[in-house]
């Protein structure tokens, strides 16, 4: 029997390691760019070590508390649709079973099945698993694959935190005179390497994923230095 090619993208782990990726790739990013963004925005309004500590500490627990309540909303939002869903699956089987079959047909025969080969398919499929075949077919759902919505807070507001702490580290702990320097350094090279991550897992191009990353987050602290230099004169 043939093996699945150990890079064919397979939908089951396709999908666990897309939805690990974007909460953990995109916590981290943001965890970057927006703590960076705001301490070197107060760098360059104050060179005032507590400022920049308090600045810097508040948007960290800000904005991990937000990424997590908003992934859990957003996941839970998902779940919710999918649940209804196959909820009005199931009693479509129970109540018109032949017409749901024709329909499961009908689907695989969009697909370039003959006829008679796509009510054949229909048939086993729908004796093996019923709720599954047409959750796959139809809705696009694995009835046996959900995501958790507090695995998904959990891993933006640590992938958040993680982010964060960097660009906050990078500011405090040097002199007044490196604090930047050392920051936009420091953030440059943490996106180059989230950007490297999240194009390698997806099996993307790097270069423009590392691209994206690295401008976002030079754009962000050029604009909130500018604003913070701007307010604090």
């Amino acid at each position: 029997m043939s093996q699945p090619h150990p890079y064919e993208p397979h939908h089951g782990d396709l999908s666990g390691r897309l939805n690990w990726l974007r909460a953990g790739v995109l916590g981290a990013n943001d965890g970057i760019v927006s703590t960076a963004g705001l301490v070197v925005g107060v760098a360059g309004a104050t060179t005032d070590r507590s400022a920049l500590l308090v600045a810097g500490v508040a948007g960290l627990v800000a904005g991990a508390l937000s990424m997590a309540g908003g992934e859990y909303v957003s996941v839970s939002t998902q779940a919710d649709t999918e649940r209804a869903a196959l909820d009005l699956e199931r009693s479509e089987l129970r109540d018109m079973p032949e017409h749901e079959l024709e329909e499961l047909t009908q689907i695989y025969q969009a697909k370039g099945l003959p006829r008679e080969l796509a009510a054949t398919v229909a048939e086993h499929l729908t004796a093996h698993d019923a709720l599954a075949a047409h959750a796959e077919a139809e809705l696009r759902i694995d009835p046996d694959e959900r995501t958790s919505a507090w695995q998904a807070a959990l891993s933006s507001m640590l992938a958040f935190t993680a982010g964060a702490l960097l660009p906050l580290l990078a500011i405090v702990l040097p002199p007044a005179g490196w604090r930047v320097p050392v920051t936009v350094a420091a953030v440059s090279a943490a996106l180059v390497l989230t950007g490297v991550v999240s194009a390698r897992l997806g099996r993307a191009p790097v270069v423009p994923a590392v691209a994206r990353n690295v401008g976002v987050g030079l754009l962000a602290m050029a604009v909130t230095f500018a604003v913070g230099t701007l307010v604090g004169g």
